[in-house]
């Protein structure tokens, strides 16, 4: 095993993949029922919705493990769920059958591109300062994610203001800050499994204060320790072709690609980034094998009835406690498989315990702004857009598209359109293709 997944060459071993894939999934697990939550929505029962979630990250991460080899675990995207929610099944008025089949045709669509090259050239023709420019970003939007699940900060009732600091002397809000102050303390001292611990310290902390009567709304005891999963029956291979292949339905179904396509570049790039992992031209060596890996796992995703499945940001909680190898997904896969049968151990993970964990990732994160060549605004400027979109409208394909769009724009306006290569041109008109179509909020 030690020799399957090099071990020696990335200078790791046993003890650091495991807890990073443990770490990797306690920062992830909340997609266990998360995604099933938004789905029931659309009519989707919450049940084997549940199993599809699960059976999807573990083929994906299982395929990530041993195909590509990378610390990067793959689960139901977020922001794909709620697309085919809330604006195809809610608000277009389409069958979740129609929404899970488009996900079907765009799983396919990018095996096949993916087999072919496509993907790995587009991933190549991006621009390098826009690379780490997506490593920032995604570090600010873990740290977004982070403040708003442990609620530090919130959205004030009845005021014009977006944002603002939550309650902090609220039981759960103090809790959060110890969990940060408890990682942050390990990391000083350079404790292996700093994040792990503190999250699993801070929800133990959660639960003892719980028992004894302190009013924590969001933190809830385990009423069991095994479950039997449903069956999935009710949704697996439920499709609507008859709805998707029509004119009216084309828009929908190009947004899923283009979400997906920008989601999974972005992703990998950033968490490679700051694995070390980008060779001197700032490219992953064989990316088309974890790209291969996430779109095989949405073609077995939407087969058992979930939505767009890639790789997931929390891996960098995961890659910042040492985590190398494809050992550490396939223990984050290992976890997945197990809860199955311990969901409701797995799911009683508070937001205060894990919430902290996504801030110091994003602190970790902003490291890879200085990689960034600020005395060029013909770069600065993309750069910019591309970190402010991902953290600020809550949607990582959105700045990686405004990215996109700005970069060829602002360097055709300055006389240096021949910096640009054709492949960031193509990138371009796709990103600017998917602001067309983006539902948008009123």
């Amino acid at each position: 095993m030690r020799k399957f997944f090099k071990f020696d060459d990335y200078g790791t071993n046993y003890r650091r993949e495991t807890i990073a894939g443990l770490t990797t999934f306690l920062t992830m697990s909340y997609i266990i029922v998360v995604n099933p939550g938004i789905l029931e929505a659309a009519g989707i029962p919450k049940g084997p919705s549940t199993v599809a979630t699960i059976i999807a990250a573990v083929v994906g991460s299982l395929i990530m493990a041993f195909y590509a080899k990378r610390p990067f675990a793959i689960a139901p995207y977020m922001g794909e769920n709620a697309f085919i929610a809330f604006t195809v099944v809610l608000s277009l008025g389409a069958s979740w059958q129609a929404g899970i089949t488009a996900v079907l045709i765009g799983g396919v669509v990018f095996v096949l591109i993916t087999l072919f090259g496509i993907r790995a050239w587009f991933a190549r023709a991006i621009p390098h300062n826009l690379k780490f420019a997506f490593v920032v970003g995604i570090g600010l939007f873990l740290t977004f994610i982070g403040l708003i699940e442990t609620g530090l900060v919130v959205k004030p009732t009845g005021s014009v203001v977006p944002v603002g600091i939550g309650k902090i002397t609220s039981p759960q809000v103090l809790l959060a800050l110890f969990g940060f102050m408890l990682m942050s303390a390990l990391m000083i001292r350079k404790i292996k499994g700093a994040i792990m611990i503190g999250i699993l310290l801070t929800a133990v902390l959660a639960y003892v204060l719980k028992a004894i009567g302190l009013q924590l709304p969001d933190v809830n005891l385990p009423q069991s320790v095994v479950s039997i999963p449903p069956s999935l029956a009710p949704i697996a291979f439920q499709f609507d072709f008859a709805t998707v292949f029509t004119i009216g339905f084309l828009p929908v179904l190009l947004t899923i690609f283009l979400m997906d396509f920008v989601d999974t570049i972005g992703t990998l790039i950033g968490v490679s980034a700051r694995a070390g992992f980008l060779d001197q031209d700032g490219n992953l060596p064989e990316i088309e094998k974890p790209m291969l890996a996430d779109a095989i796992a949405t073609v077995v995703g939407a087969c058992c009835g979930t939505t767009t499945t890639g790789t997931y940001i929390e891996s960098a909680a995961g890659i910042e406690e040492g985590g190398r190898t494809g050992f550490t997904t396939l223990v984050t896969a290992t976890l997945f498989l197990l809860a199955l049968f311990f969901t409701p151990i797995v799911t009683a993970i508070p937001k205060c315990a894990y919430g902290p964990a996504l801030i110091i990732v994003g602190i970790l994160m902003i490291d890879s702004i200085k990689n960034i060549d600020f005395s060029d605004l013909t770069e600065l400027i993309p750069a910019f857009f591309t970190i402010i979109f991902m953290s600020f409208t809550y949607n990582l394909g959105i700045g990686i598209t405004a990215g996109f769009v700005s970069y060829p724009i602002i360097k055709t306006i300055s006389g240096r359109a021949k910096e640009v290569e054709i492949g960031a041109w193509i990138l371009g008109a796709i990103s600017l293709i998917f602001y067309i179509f983006y539902p948008y909020h009123q």
